[in-house]
């Protein structure tokens, strides 16, 4: 198992934005596809951006496009989301995903590493 250690959650108001970040160990291939998913209190889990290993290929969930962003820094199979004109429907626990591949995927269930998550709260 793979540690994904994610920071930069927080508590924001409406309008504003966050920059999440994830890093995997400094020993692990870097040629990993990752993800962001999320996950509001009573609610399934929700597919957010992926990008494969190289940064060529990026999908969006559609409740993020155009809003979000995903990069990533092959140093350390490192992730980011940036996450701008925030809404309230955003809240939730951001979790961050290594697929053991070069491409990227919607699926959770193809993915073999997760970090801890973080909490996003957006105010109205």
């Amino acid at each position: 198992q793979l540690q994904l250690v994610e920071v930069g959650g927080g508590l924001v108001q409406t309008g504003n934005s966050l920059k999440l970040s994830c890093a995997g160990p400094e020993d692990a291939p870097r040629n990993y596809a990752m993800g962001w998913f999320r996950q509001a209190p009573g609610r399934e889990r929700e597919f957010v951006a992926a990008i494969s290993w190289n940064g060529l290929t990026k999908y969006y969930g559609d409740s993020v496009r155009g809003r979000f962003a995903i990069s990533r820094a092959n140093v350390r199979n490192t992730v980011y989301l940036e996450m701008n004109n925030l809404i309230p429907e955003d809240t939730a626990v951001y979790y961050c995903a290594l697929k053991r591949a070069f491409d990227a995927t919607l699926y959770d269930y193809e993915y073999d590493d997760w970090g801890q998550g973080t909490q996003v709260t957006v105010s109205s």
